[in-house]
C-alpha cells in the first residue's frame, strides 16, 4: 500500500454514553473489507440497564477481560469503578503493540484513552508510541479530562479531533471513512 501525504490520525470524542465506541465499530465495519484493523476495544458491561463495568478486548484475537467493575477487588478506583490494571496490561496494551508492529495491520485502534486507562503508565507509553508511529490511528478520547496526555493529543497538529453527538452520530462514521480512505490512497 502506497501512502501519500499525512498518515491519518483521528480522535473521536464526546460525552459519556454518546456512542464513541459504537461509532468506532461502525467505521471498522464499513472498512474491514478494504483494510485490516488491530488494537484494543473497550466495551461496557451492563446489568439490568445500568453500566457496572468495562471489558477490554484485543480486536484481532478477540481475547477479553474485565478491566473495570463496581465489584472488582482492587485498590485502583475511578469514580464508582474499581480497575484491574493487570487486565489492561495483559490484553489491551499487547493488542496495541501487536497492531503497531504487525505489517498485516493497516489501521491501529485504541478505545479509549480515558481516565481509567490513563492510570497505567504503560498504557500512556503505548499511546504515545502509536501517536508517533507512521501508521493510521483511530482512537476514542475522554471529552472533559484535563490529563496531560489528552491535552497533548488535542493540541497535536497531525491528529484530527471529531466530536460525536446525538445529532451527528449516524453520519460521523461516513466522514471518518472518507478521511481514512483519502489518507490511505
Amino acid at each position: 500500500m502506497v501512502r501519500m501525504g499525512i498518515t491519518p490520525k483521528i480522535g473521536i470524542t464526546g460525552v459519556p454514553r454518546v456512542g464513541k465506541t459504537e461509532g468506532l465499530l461502525r467505521v471498522i465495519q464499513r472498512l474491514e473489507n478494504e483494510f485490516t484493523f488491530g488494537g484494543m476495544i473497550t466495551e461496557s458491561i451492563d446489568e439490568k440497564g445500568e453500566r457496572v463495568g468495562f471489558k477490554v478486548m484485543d480486536w484481532r484475537t478477540k481475547k477479553e477481560g474485565v478491566f473495570a467493575h463496581v465489584s472488582l477487588d482492587t485498590v485502583y478506583r475511578v469514580g464508582k469503578y474499581r480497575i484491574d490494571l493487570k487486565v489492561l496490561e495483559k490484553i489491551g496494551i499487547p493488542a496495541i503493540e501487536d497492531a503497531l508492529a504487525s505489517e498485516d495491520v493497516d489501521i491501529v485502534i485504541i478505545d479509549e484513552v480515558g481516565k481509567m486507562e490513563l492510570e497505567s503508565k504503560k498504557f500512556r507509553e503505548v499511546v504515545r508510541r502509536a501517536l508517533d508511529a507512521d501508521k493510521p490511528l483511530l482512537l476514542t478520547l475522554h471529552k472533559k479530562s484535563r490529563d496531560s496526555l489528552l491535552q497533548d493529543i488535542r493540541n497535536m497538529d497531525d491528529v484530527r479531533i471529531l466530536e460525536i453527538t446525538p445529532v451527528n452520530r449516524n453520519i460521523l462514521p461516513y466522514k471518518i471513512d472518507r478521511i481514512l480512505k483519502e489518507g490511505l490512497q
